[in-house]
C-alpha cells in the first residue's frame, strides 16, 4: 500500500469501526494461548491485514511443549482495498508452518462474519454446516448499534441481545467455540458495567473461565496511530461452565518492552458472586487495606436505603431561550460541573461563557428540582484524573434558592425527588469520596463516564451508618485520611 491507500484504508476502517493491530500487540495476544491439540482449528473473524493470524502461527511454530501439527485457519475480512495484504500475510503463514512442519489450511471468507456466523447458528437453509473451533483470536470492530439496525435483529437470531459490535463478535465467538476451546480478544472495556451489556455479561460469565485480564495504564496504549481513546483490555478465556479459582490480572503502560505487572486474583472478587448484574471487576493495584474485596461484600444498593440518582434535566441546546449568564429576575442557579467545589458547590462561580441561571417559569419547570441537600457528582472523568467518583454537596443554605437546575453532565442523588436529610447526606458524600470507594469504582467502569446506573450499582452501608458517618464528619474539618479511616471502620464492622 501507499501512504495515500493506507491513510485511506485508516479512514474507513475508523467508519467502520475497525483498527488495524499492531505487530507487538498482536504477538502479545498471541502469547495468552494455553497448550492447544495437536490438529488446530483457528478463526480469525476480524482479520485485516493478518496480524493476529500471523501473532498465533508465529506461537504455534515457537512452541516446545505440546506441538502443533496443523492449523487449520478460518479468517474473515470483507473490506476488499486491504485482501491483497491479507493473502500476503497468509502466504507467509504458510512458509513458516512448512519450515516447521506443521501442516497449514486457510479458508478466506469476504463477507460479513455477523451475517454469517449468525445464518450458521440459527440453522438457515442456505448456511454452512457449523464446525466449531478450537481456538479464536480477534480485534472485533467497535460501533455501536441501534436497536432496530440490521446487525441489532441479525444478532437477536443468533440468540444474542447487545449494543456494540464488538460484544457481538465475542457472543458469537464464544457459541462457535468447543467446549475447551480459547479465546484471546482485545476489546473495549465498557462491557465490565452498566445495564447495556448485562446480557452479554452474563453470556460471558456463565460460558467461558475467564483465565486472565490485561489492561493498559494509558487509552491511547493500544491504538496509537489510530488516536484511539477507548480504554481497551485483552482477556483470554476458556469455554468452561466453571471459571477457575484465580484469574490472572496483569497491566502495563503499552510502551515496548516496559514490564508486566501480574497479579493473581480470586474469581470471585472479579465477579462477585452475589451480584446479579454480573460486573466485571478487574483490580490492577490492591485496594486500600484490603477494602474492594469488602465493599462487594455488602449488600445495601441506594435502593435499599431509600435514595435515588439521577442524571441532570437541564440540556443546554433545548433550553437556550431560558438560559442567563447570572442571576437575575425568576433565574434559579443552574450547577455545571464546574461550580463542584470540596465539600460544597460554589455558585456562580467562574463558569466563564456557561450560563449559570436558569429562568423558572412553566416552561421549564419539569427540569427544575426543589430546593434540598443533594449529593452531586460528575457525570465524566476519565482513569487519568486523581478520582473517578467527583462529589459536592449542593446546599441551599450556601446557595439559596427555592428550585436548582442540574445540567445534564451532573448526577444528582435524592430522596423521592427532594432533597435528603444533612446528616444523611454528608455520609453519603463522605462514603463516595472515600479512597476505598474511588478504588472499588476504578475496577469495573473502564470509560469516562460515571452513568446513574453505575451508582445505582455500587455497594454502600446501611443508612444509619451513613447517618453516623455524616455526624462524624460533620464534628469537625476532616482531611482524606481521617475520611478513609471512618470508613474503613465502616467496611471492618461489616
Amino acid at each position: 500500500m501507499s501512504l495515500a491507500d493506507i491513510e485511506s484504508f485508516r479512514q474507513r476502517q475508523a467508519e467502520l469501526g475497525q483498527f488495524l493491530t499492531p505487530a507487538p500487540l498482536a504477538d502479545f495476544m498471541a502469547s495468552m494461548f494455553g497448550p492447544l491439540p495437536s490438529h488446530v482449528r483457528l478463526l480469525d473473524a476480524g482479520a485485516g491485514a493478518g496480524a493476529l493470524t500471523a501473532a498465533f502461527v508465529a506461537r504455534c511454530t515457537g512452541a516446545k511443549d505440546h506441538p502443533v501439527k496443523s492449523i487449520e485457519a478460518v479468517v474473515y475480512e470483507r473490506d476488499e482495498r486491504i485482501l491483497d495484504d491479507l493473502d500476503w500475510t497468509l502466504t507467509g503463514c504458510a512458509r513458516s508452518c512448512e519450515l516447521a512442519g506443521i501442516g497449514f489450511q486457510v479458508d478466506v471468507r469476504r463477507e460479513d462474519f455477523i451475517e454469517a456466523a449468525a445464518d450458521e447458528l440459527s440453522g438457515s437453509l442456505f448456511s454452512r454446516k457449523t464446525v466449531l473451533f478450537d481456538a479464536a483470536i480477534v480485534n472485533p470492530p467497535y460501533r455501536k448499534i441501534r436497536n432496530e439496525s440490521s446487525e441489532r435483529k441479525t444478532l437477536r437470531r443468533a440468540g444474542i441481545e447487545t449494543v456494540n459490535l464488538y460484544s457481538g463478535f465475542v457472543g458469537l465467538i464464544l457459541k462457535l467455540l468447543k467446549p475447551g476451546g480459547q479465546l484471546v480478544a482485545i476489546t473495549p472495556r465498557s462491557f465490565c458495567n452498566g445495564p447495556y451489556y448485562q446480557p452479554f455479561r452474563q453470556q460471558l460469565v456463565t460460558s467461558a473461565g475467564m483465565q486472565r485480564i490485561h489492561v493498559f495504564e494509558s487509552r491511547t496504549a493500544a491504538f496509537r496511530k489510530d488516536a484511539v481513546l477507548q480504554e481497551n483490555v485483552v482477556f483470554h478465556a476458556i469455554k468452561a461452565a466453571k471459571w477457575p479459582a484465580e484469574v490472572i490480572v496483569s497491566s502495563c503502560s503499552g510502551q515496548a518492552g516496559d514490564p508486566v505487572i501480574e497479579r493473581r486474583i480470586s474469581a470471585e472478587d472479579v465477579v462477585h458472586p452475589c451480584d446479579k448484574s454480573h460486573f466485571i471487576h478487574i483490580p490492577t493495584a490492591p485496594a486500600p487495606r484490603g477494602a474492594g474485596g469488602r465493599l462487594g461484600q455488602l449488600t445495601a444498593r441506594l435502593a435499599d436505603i431509600g435514595l435515588e440518582v439521577s442524571t441532570g434535566r437541564v440540556v443546554a441546546y433545548r433550553n437556550r431561550e431560558w438560559l442567563r449568564s447570572g442571576p437575575g429576575p425568576n433565574a434559579v442557579p443552574l450547577i455545571h460541573p464546574c461550580h463542584f467545589g470540596q465539600p460544597n458547590v460554589g455558585w456562580p462561580g467562574k463558569a466563564g461563557r456557561k450560563p449559570v441561571a436558569i429562568v423558572a417559569n412553566d416552561q421549564t419547570r419539569r427540569w427544575l428540582i426543589p430546593a434540598g441537600i443533594y449529593v452531586l457528582t460528575k457525570r465524566f472523568t476519565s482513569k487519568e484524573q486523581p478520582r473517578r467518583l467527583v462529589t459536592s454537596l449542593l446546599d441551599p443554605k450556601l446557595v439559596p434558592a427555592s428550585w436548582f437546575g442540574i445540567e445534564n453532565h451532573v448526577n444528582y442523588i435524592h430522596q423521592a425527588g427532594a432533597g435528603l436529610d444533612r446528616l444523611l447526606a454528608q455520609g453519603l458524600h463522605a462514603w463516595l469520596g472515600s479512597t476505598q470507594v474511588d478504588q472499588y469504582f476504578r475496577e469495573f467502569s473502564g470509560h469516562t463516564q460515571v452513568n446513574a446506573a453505575d451508582l445505582r450499582s455500587l455497594f454502600y452501608p446501611d443508612r444509619n451508618a451513613l447517618v453516623g458517618l455524616g455526624q462524624t464528619v460533620l464534628s469537625g474539618e476532616m482531611s482524606q485520611p481521617a475520611i478513609d479511616s471512618l470508613v474503613e471502620e465502616i467496611l471492618h464492622a461489616g
